[in-house]
């Protein structure tokens, strides 16, 4: 019941298992399906990447510049080499395999943001998407401006999926950038994790990391 909505995907469930996480409370009463309240959307991913999290050898210094600032950039391009390197590994290591790309990313951000700032969570089920607010503290004279806020889109592509590479980025880059204004942010990144086996190696890496405008485009 759960991984779905952790997933962005289309729910498919048992209607005795969807009544029992209701009444466990971990899932809203109402339609649409989502986490109950604000603190298990919060709490249910960071438990479930913990191991992950704890393990990493990472530390917020690293990406944060003499003025405080945190490079979104500098991080997202480490993680794109750690994902690499390690996601083998991981990805059948979690309970959850439909939604282990996100939970991976987000226990990543989870490890270096801990340093000072937070993340806010927004799970699209059934649009395929998990959004990401990252919001890092900054010196400022405006109440308003206490806070660098990064938007990161995260879409998982998966051998069912037909749609070709071009038209997933497409639309999450117009996603990303709704977001983004929604949210107030200046900093957008959509990351596309194509987990289909024709993907191209030549093709992940020249979409990795390039600008469509407002918004930097991760290929993973």
């Amino acid at each position: 019941v759960v991984e779905p909505i952790l997933a962005g995907r289309e729910a498919r469930h048992d209607t005795a298992d969807l009544q029992y996480a209701r009444d466990l409370g971990l899932v809203a009463l109402n339609a649409p399906l989502r986490m109950a309240n604000p603190i298990y959307a919060e709490v249910v991913p960071r438990e479930l990447g913990y191991v992950l999290q704890d393990t990493l050898d990472e530390n917020s210094a690293w990406y944060v510049d003499d003025a405080g600032r945190l490079d979104m950039e500098k991080l997202l391009a480490a993680f794109a080499v750690f994902y690499g390197e390690h996601a083998d590994h991981w990805l059948g290591r979690f309970d959850y395999p439909e939604a282990a790309p996100q939970l991976i990313l987000q226990a990543y951000l989870q490890r270096i943001v801990n340093g000072g700032g937070r993340i806010e969570r927004e799970y699209g089920l059934g649009r395929q998407r998990t959004d990401l607010l990252v919001m890092w503290p900054r010196e400022a004279e405006q109440p308003s401006d206490l806070w660098e806020r990064f938007v990161i889109e995260c879409k998982v592509l998966r051998e069912t999926d037909r749609k070709a590479l071009g038209s997933v980025v497409g639309d999450g880059v117009q996603q990303t950038l709704e977001y983004m204004k929604k949210c107030g942010a200046d900093d957008g990144h959509l990351v596309v994790f194509d987990r289909r086996s024709e993907a191209s190696p030549e093709q992940e890496e020249a979409a990795r990391g390039q600008r469509q405008g407002e918004v930097a485009v991760w290929i993973l």
